[in-house]
């Protein structure tokens, strides 16, 4: 039996995402105040993408409780229903997104901090803020996927769909820059349009590759049947 069930640490996740929402939005940034708000950073979409995931998770779980036991068929139906949902959100926003902004947003940092997070941010972002915001979605997700098998949809659909979300945040972050002269992260200031098109390209292969192993981290720590490796939509 684990130390503590999944359903706690799902009250957790979600408790503390609200928090971090919360605190963030509290924030008086200048930013905040321009065109898009909070809505055209990448990091504040993947916060609302995992508070909403967590928020079905634990809608889930206290619907399959009600359920349990019931014999009312619609309920189960309803039920179904939601596990799809939950599913579907895990595997196209919530992993491939959240290990995106995690991952792209150390890499760069690592190497200049000043093209995504300049210090000037460090007055108004305490570090734990920045943490939960870029360092805690991986754990927080790695530990869902560890305790709930997730249910992928079929890979031409998935990949549909994590497509439709990066080419959609693309082209927000252009038009705020067409809108407001100024580019959502300072580091797309300082390159060419011809080196924008491939980095744009690149994020876009990068999300599909992070749709695929989520998939196939999902299959390996359940031991499913499936064969995640192959190119056939399942």
């Amino acid at each position: 039996m684990a130390l503590v069930p999944c359903q706690v640490l799902r009250v957790a996740i979600l408790l503390s995402y609200c928090s971090i929402l919360c605190n963030y939005k509290a924030i008086e940034m200048p930013s905040h105040q321009t065109y898009g708000g909070s809505w055209k950073f990448l990091t504040f979409i993947d916060l609302v993408i995992q508070a909403v995931f967590f928020g079905i998770c634990v809608l889930t779980d206290l619907s399959s409780l009600l359920t349990r036991g019931s014999g009312n068929q619609e309920q189960e139906r309803q039920l179904k229903k939601l596990i799809s949902l939950r599913d579907w959100m895990l595997a196209v926003l919530a992993f491939p997104v959240g290990v995106f902004v995690v991952a792209v947003f150390w890499i760069i940092y690592a190497y200049d901090r000043e093209m995504i997070y300049p210090k000037l941010l460090d007055n108004f972002i305490p570090g734990w803020l920045n943490h939960g915001m870029h360092t805690t979605v991986l754990p927080f997700i790695l530990i869902e996927m560890r305790t709930s098998h997730h249910a992928y949809p079929s890979r031409n659909s998935g990949l549909a769909a994590i497509c439709t979300f990066s080419v959609g945040y693309i082209l927000w972050v252009c038009w705020v820059h067409h809108v407001t002269g100024m580019w959502v992260y300072p580091f797309l200031e300082h390159i060419g349009p011809g080196a924008r098109i491939i980095f744009f390209g690149s994020t876009t292969i990068l999300m599909n590759f992070l749709y695929l192993l989520g998939e196939v981290l999902n299959s390996y720590i359940w031991d499913t049947q499936r064969t995640p490796l192959s190119w056939q939509g399942t």
